[in-house]
């Protein structure tokens, strides 16, 4: 009887489900009982994150609270910096700054190690080909008289020393060799007489096996040939069959081509760089491919006011005479820079240049985490695509390359030292960040008082690699001006300046003053018409 109801009392489902609820509370209480420290340990690590998370604006880094909530300066919600109580490295300076991996990865920074050498700047030069002056005669009337004939009947003809090129009939001639005839009839008695006749025909360039000729044989001719007196190209005709000429009359101009001057245009910055006798390899855009060279022979003295260039000129020989005058050319000297011989050389692109300060992050290697530390420098000549480096960095020290306005971004948003910091942000926590709500509005308008730091945008005319030369270098000599990049296709020019020592009204101008107009101020018709012809737009 018993046991038929202990059988009854066990097939209640509710009976099962409350002896299985029982036996779960006991075992739960048997393996995490026993141990009565979790609970306050959970708590306080809580605690402890919750502590030290750091809040910051992503527009105004240099807020910094203890908990969340709206930033006292634009009111936009805080997001959460960093946890004190994350992994971080004990060797690494607390003002560093550390990235994860992933972020390198991301971000594609790239470090190289630096070392010294000797510099080498890379000055680039445009110009023409010019003759040699030196080589150009002109070639004039001996007699005066009407030209009977002319055997060069164009410009640009090839003349050989000796040629005849025309033919002049002269009565004053005919008059000198009847008295040379007379005169000989008294040599015996007037020997003097026959000199002088004698002289004045070769004053009028008649040679002694003419004269000769003429008083054996006693005749005389009023036409007299007019022979070249050098070989060359005819540059410039003056007269043309039929008309009268004076002694001394030019009839051609004659360039002597077999060597020609290559005539660069330097800007001032660029001369300390260029001496007489160093060797300029240049190209030509009518013959690519192939590399011409010669040595420099002449830097003019005095700088063109409107261009601010001085003329650099390059003898070189042209044997097959594929250089023509007036004929483009670019030109690349590698000139050492022996007063910075063994000094560290870095990248362009690792430097941060705010216009007052230049910066580089240094990859510390102290510790196992990847971290980057800021390094103020101080920079010598630039080479080109990079920077001689005076002081900042030492032998062997490993920079970041490429990305490294993210590290510097980073940095602002963590507070500290950054382009635009000279010095850590201190973080604001308790009753001092009530206080920043009165405050951040003034601190803002002081740091951006204080930078004035401005971006612009204006179009300039030009239209060749000289052009982008010429306003960049203008551009960048602006005081206040720290960056200017003009686009050749699309003709504008970005400028970043200082607000409180230039402005771009001031700037334009001086674009305009050498010869661009832009889309304020024009040039003058004088200075733009001094500009070579791959530089005139209008």
């Amino acid at each position: 009887m018993d046991t038929n109801k202990i059988k009854n009392i066990l097939r209640n489902n509710y009976l099962k489900y409350g002896l299985i609820l029982i036996v779960g509370l006991f075992l739960g209480w048997a393996i995490f009982g026993n141990n009565p420290h979790s609970h306050s340990e959970a708590e306080e690590h809580a605690h402890e994150d919750a502590a030290g998370q750091v809040w910051t604006c992503s527009m105004h880094p240099q807020i910094k609270m203890d908990k969340p909530g709206k930033c006292p300066i634009c009111g936009m919600d805080l997001i959460p910096l960093k946890t004190s109580g994350g992994s971080s490295d004990e060797a690494i300076d607390p003002n560093a700054i550390q990235m994860s991996k992933e972020a390198i990865a991301l971000a594609n920074i790239q470090t190289t190690k630096v070392s010294r050498q000797n510099p080498i700047k890379d000055v680039q030069l445009y110009g023409t080909i010019k003759a040699d002056e030196r080589l150009s005669q002109s070639q004039t009337s001996h007699v005066n008289g009407r030209i009977e004939k002319l055997f060069i009947n164009f410009t640009g003809e090839t003349v050989k020393q000796g040629q005849t090129i025309a033919t002049i009939y002269s009565p004053e001639l005919l008059s000198a060799q009847q008295e040379l005839l007379e005169a000989a009839k008294m040599a015996s008695a007037q020997p003097l007489l026959v000199q002088a006749a004698r002289e004045k025909l070769r004053l009028w360039k008649l040679t002694d096996d003419q004269i000769l000729n003429i008083e054996r044989s006693g005749n005389v001719s009023p036409l007299v040939e007019i022979k070249a007196n050098t070989g060359g190209i005819v540059v410039s005709k003056k007269v043309n069959q039929g008309d009268y000429v004076n002694q001394g009359n030019v009839l051609f101009d004659i360039a002597n081509l077999s060597q020609v001057w290559a005539m660069f245009d330097a800007y001032e910055v660029d001369l300390p760089f260029l001496r007489v006798g160093d060797k300029i390899d240049f190209s030509l855009q009518a013959v690519p491919g192939k590399t011409f060279s010669g040595r420099v022979s002449f830097i003019d003295p005095i700088l063109d006011k409107t261009t601010r260039t001085a003329k650099v000129r390059v003898e070189t020989a042209n044997p097959g005479f594929q250089l023509k005058p007036e004929m483009y050319a670019n030109a690349i000297i590698k000139a050492p820079l022996k007063q910075y011989n063994n000094e560290i050389v870095i990248p362009k692109s690792a430097v941060l240049w705010t216009g007052k300060r230049s910066i580089v992050y240094v990859k510390q290697t102290d510790g196992d985490a990847p971290a980057f530390m800021l390094r103020e420098i101080e920079l010598g000549p630039s080479l080109g695509n990079s920077y001689v480096v005076i002081s900042g960095i030492n032998d062997g020290d490993e920079i970041v390359t490429n990305g490294a306005f993210s590290i510097d971004a980073s940095a602002q948003l963590e507070g500290k030292r950054s382009m635009m910091n000279e010095e850590s942000s201190r973080p604001v926590t308790g009753h001092e960040g009530h206080d920043m709500s009165s405050m951040g509005s003034d601190r803002d308008m002081k740091t951006n008082s204080s930078t004035k730091s401005e971006h612009a945008i204006i179009n300039v005319q030009g239209l060749c690699d000289m052009c982008k030369d010429r306003i960049e270098k203008v551009a960048k000599g602006v005081s206040g001006v720290s960056s200017a990049s003009w686009d050749q296709k699309t003709k504008q020019l970005h400028l970043n300046f200082d607000a409180s020592k230039t402005s771009v009204d001031a700037i334009s101008k001086a674009i305009a003053k050498v010869g661009h107009d832009t889309d304020k101020d024009k040039a003058d018709q004088s200075t733009y018409d001094a500009l070579p012809g791959c530089c005139q737009y209008r």
